[in-house]
């Protein structure tokens, strides 16, 4: 509504001497022990600058970061690579090879590794050509580096919908669910959505119907109908947060999420500006998040970056204040002190919310 607009515009205005709102949310890779660690004498496949990626996802496994993501594989399917140190890798393992007889056509996208019940599933992205649909479907192995076998029935997500980026999600109550993109694609007004099924315990189907959490163009800051990469994270204090990506005026940014009710299927609140976005503190945009735990115990967020040619994987670190997160790098941002920065952040955030709630009583 253009009342609501130019009121969410006056207050921006009002908040351009404290920092930018934070964001991020995502589910923690499990670290556990075990093999699978490729021999010393793998070809290095180079820096983390040098590796052409988009959607990277890290798994943190027997003292090694496994990075997953779009273009990691060496043929049609899904690969990873593998570090010691987030900075040099080997690579690419082959961890699924889609053969002749597979249903998968191409689109091969955004494969994400949890360490589930003692195996390891990968959720991804394929194009099919029975429903000539994309959907994510479920694959299971006994090692981070596969081989994989799709365990469910093709598509987990509805068969008549394009879906992408699916991610696993346990709730307080220790069953699954799987958070996925309702894509703008085969919706009719071209406004994407977040969606959310519970899942089999095994992992291979949907209980029930979908719910949607969200649409793409909720947040006041959205320029586009896209929703992709939703990651979610439970802070230090249990709050539920998602990140998650879309286009702001600066081009392609991280959002953080969080419901009223602290449940997925609440009202959420996404902020006055990105989590993540070009600008004063990025020269790049980038997005399709995720959250892992380093070697050294440190929260970080995986993007790639840029969007748009020489994609490759940023990792940063993220600090959980228990209501939120931010990014660590914002302590380096010259101005206010980073007391005040953090007050500004946490206002703005649940400011966000009062702007939303009063949209939805204008329209």
């Amino acid at each position: 509504m253009p009342a609501c607009r130019f009121l969410c515009s006056l207050l921006a205005a009002s908040l351009l001497v404290l920092p930018a709102a934070p964001s991020s949310p995502a589910a923690e890779d499990v670290l556990v022990s075990g093999k699978g660690v490729p021999a010393a004498d793998t070809a290095p496949a180079g820096k983390t600058r040098d590796i052409r990626i988009r959607d990277p996802f890290v798994l943190v496994y027997d003292r090694h970061y496994y990075m997953y993501g779009t273009g990691a594989a060496p043929g049609p399917g899904y690969g990873c690579y593998v570090s010691a140190d987030l900075e040099n890798w080997t690579g690419p393992f082959s961890v699924f090879a889609a053969d002749a007889g597979f249903d998968g056509s191409g689109n091969f996208w955004a494969p994400e590794c949890h360490f589930y019940q003692g195996a390891f599933y990968l959720f991804a992205t394929y194009f099919s050509r029975t429903t000539g649909r994309r959907g994510v479907s479920v694959f299971r192995s006994g090692s981070p580096l596969g081989p994989f076998e799709e365990v469910s029935a093709g598509h987990v997500t509805p068969k008549d919908w394009d879906c992408i980026d699916g991610t696993l999600y346990i709730d307080p109550a220790g069953r699954p669910w799987m958070i996925f993109v309702h894509e703008w694609t085969s919706m009719a007004d071209k406004n994407g959505a977040m969606a959310a099924a519970r899942l089999t315990d095994d992992l291979t189907r949907f209980i029930g119907e979908p719910v949607e959490l969200f649409k793409a163009k909720d947040p006041v800051w959205a320029k586009n109908g896209v929703t992709d990469g939703p990651c979610l994270y439970r802070t230090k204090t249990g709050a539920l947060l998602m990140l998650w990506s879309n286009f702001d005026s600066g081009g392609y940014c991280v959002a953080l999420s969080s419901p009223a009710n602290g449940q997925l299927a609440g009202d959420w609140n996404h902020g006055l500006a990105p989590f993540y976005a070009r600008g004063d503190r990025f020269a790049y945009d980038g997005g399709h998040p995720m959250l892992f735990t380093d070697l050294d115990g440190r929260l970080m967020m995986s993007i790639h970056s840029p969007n748009a040619g020489g994609e490759h994987a940023v990792f940063l670190e993220v600090i959980d204040e228990g209501g939120t997160l931010r990014l660590k790098d914002g302590d380096k941002q010259p101005g206010l002190p980073a007391g005040l920065r953090r007050l500004r952040a946490a206002f703005t955030f649940a400011l966000s919310g009062m702007l939303e709630r009063f949209k939805d009583v204008l329209s």
